[in-house]
């Protein structure tokens, strides 16, 4: 798949064009970083049931290919699968036929650290959920949170988010 990059007149990316820049990292976690190897690698996640376990997939096989370790792939899996299914349930607007209907990930590589991020075209804000005892979801973000060093979201123009977390 080839990456084309364009920004808006104010410099923000779209739903429909962002894929990580090369050297990309979310701001919020620029203290993170340390000097190494940077990879990234990039999926489209259609509207099916599938599309979960093919993104774990995907992870597990670009985890292997930059030759990461087992225990980072068993956490960076979880949080894609809790992320991808926020993503495809919370993010797409099936009604609105204007509207795209994929969801875009990406694995970005920054020396020991891994950033998965997930971009919908969904106006809900992702937020930390308290469940009650009988309710059957909304752990999700908990999951994400305890296994990542940092996770956040930003808005997109004109519509849409990036959801991202950071694990090493």
């Amino acid at each position: 798949m080839i990456n084309v990059q364009q920004t808006t007149a104010h410099g923000q990316w779209t739903t429909f064009d962002w894929w990580p820049p090369i050297g990309w990292w979310p701001e919020a976690a620029g203290d993170l970083l340390v000097p190494g190897p940077s990879a990234s690698a990039t999926f489209v996640l259609p509207p099916t049931a599938s599309s979960v376990h093919a993104a774990r997939s995907f992870t597990a096989g670009a985890l292997s290919g930059w030759g990461l370790g087992e225990e980072l792939a068993d956490n960076l899996e979880l949080v894609v699968s809790e992320l991808a299914t926020n993503a495809l349930r919370h993010g797409l607007c099936l009604d609105d036929p204007r509207r795209e209907h994929t969801v875009h990930m990406s694995l970005v590589r920054r020396g020991p650290l891994i950033t998965c991020a997930f971009t919908d075209p969904g106006s809900s804000v992702p937020v930390l959920r308290y469940p009650g005892p009988l309710d059957t979801g909304g752990l999700g973000l908990h999951i994400v949170e305890s296994l990542s060093l940092r996770w956040g979201w930003s808005a997109l123009a004109p519509h849409g988010k990036i959801v991202w977390a950071v694990l090493s």
